[in-house]
């Protein structure tokens, strides 16, 4: 025989209205409550049929997650797996699964976003990036419909739940360790100036030289799209300036992989003849030859308060718009050494 609501509210000695609020997450239920029948279902084998119950709510439990980029692209970057994996905690404790966005250009990318914020397919979406002009961003915005972005945006910033570092206070404190080990032409290779975080690290590293007075030579900065990759025209370029860099910034732990081994290839030793140092701190980073200095920037906790923040606005569309920062930590390793 099929376990019954009834059956749970006996058990666990609440009513069946109780158990129904409890499997809604409904605010007004005491944590205490929901966990204990919670584990009351879980221990009667209990299931509820969130299908039916949504079609009765006009809700879909479901949050979509929107990538600058295809999938296919996207997740040769270890940041998008590990994002995700916070997103997904977060949804879980809710009940909510995760629809992921497959358009392999912006503008697939944008229909698919009409077509299931229209269609009822999600409750909220959580964007991955914050593009300078983005129109998905703009949609989403206007549309009222319950969103959050990993990422500060260019417009509306009060206006619009986000989590984020503090990009630019990380390039200056990257830039002012390597100033500090005694360099000082120090290169920087960014991401696109698209994308919030590349501007905001770049006036970062600005803002470090600046203040060391160091002149900002535009010939020691390369910016890249972060999905095609670094070329290695552009290493070859920076070490055969006249006056060649003995540091390099890079915009994330891949680009600085790629950087290492065109250095490796151009006879370059790291850290002997240049110092690496980067962002993002991928679990191979302390296996490399030599361990790779970097930026923790708690990729997993980005992706448990943009979940929090999405969340938030689904439960209470009235609910004020929130910024998050979350910490970051220089993590020193073997690729940086001092003059």
């Amino acid at each position: 025989m099929a376990i019954t609501i009834k059956d749970v509210a006996k058990a666990a000695s609440v009513s069946p209205a109780t158990v129904s609020r409890v499997i809604a997450d409904n605010p007004r239920i005491s944590d205490d409550t929901k966990k204990k029948v919670r584990e009351t279902m879980k221990h009667l084998g209990y299931y509820p049929n969130f299908q039916a119950r949504n079609l009765v709510i006009q809700k879909t439990q479901t949050i979509g997650i929107i990538m600058a980029d295809s999938a296919t692209l996207a997740f040769q970057n270890p940041f998008f797996p590990e994002v995700l994996r916070g997103i997904s905690s977060r949804a879980h404790e809710s009940q909510f699964g995760l629809y992921l966005s497959t358009g392999a250009t912006s503008e697939e990318i944008y229909e698919e976003v009409v077509s299931m914020t229209q269609g009822k397919r999600v409750d909220g979406i959580i964007l991955l990036y914050s593009r300078i002009g983005d129109k998905i961003m703009e949609y989403l915005y206007n549309s009222n419909i319950p969103f959050s972005v990993v990422g500060r945006p260019d417009v509306h910033t009060t206006s619009i739940s986000y989590v984020d570092n503090d990009n630019l206070g990380n390039a200056r404190e990257v830039v002012n360790y390597l100033i500090e080990l005694g360099h000082k032409r120090i290169a920087y290779v960014g991401g696109g100036l698209e994308y919030v975080v590349s501007l905001d690290r770049l006036k970062g590293y600005q803002k470090s030289l600046e203040m060391a007075f160091l002149n900002f030579d535009p010939d020691l900065i390369v910016n890249q799209s972060i999905s095609v990759g670094l070329e290695e025209q552009s290493v070859q370029r920076l070490m055969q300036l006249q006056n060649p860099p003995t540091a390099i910034v890079t915009h994330d732990d891949l680009i600085a992989y790629e950087l290492i081994s065109y250095l490796q290839d151009m006879k370059i030793d790291v850290p002997g003849d240049i110092s690496v140092l980067s962002f993002n701190n991928h679990s191979l980073s302390e296996h490399l030859k030599p361990p790779l200095s970097t930026v923790d920037i708690s990729i997993y906790e980005l992706g448990i308060h943009a979940a929090e923040l999405v969340l938030e606005k689904i439960k209470d569309r009235e609910t004020p718009a929130r910024e998050i920062i979350v910490p970051s930590r220089l993590i020193e390793r073997g690729s940086c050494r001092g003059l």
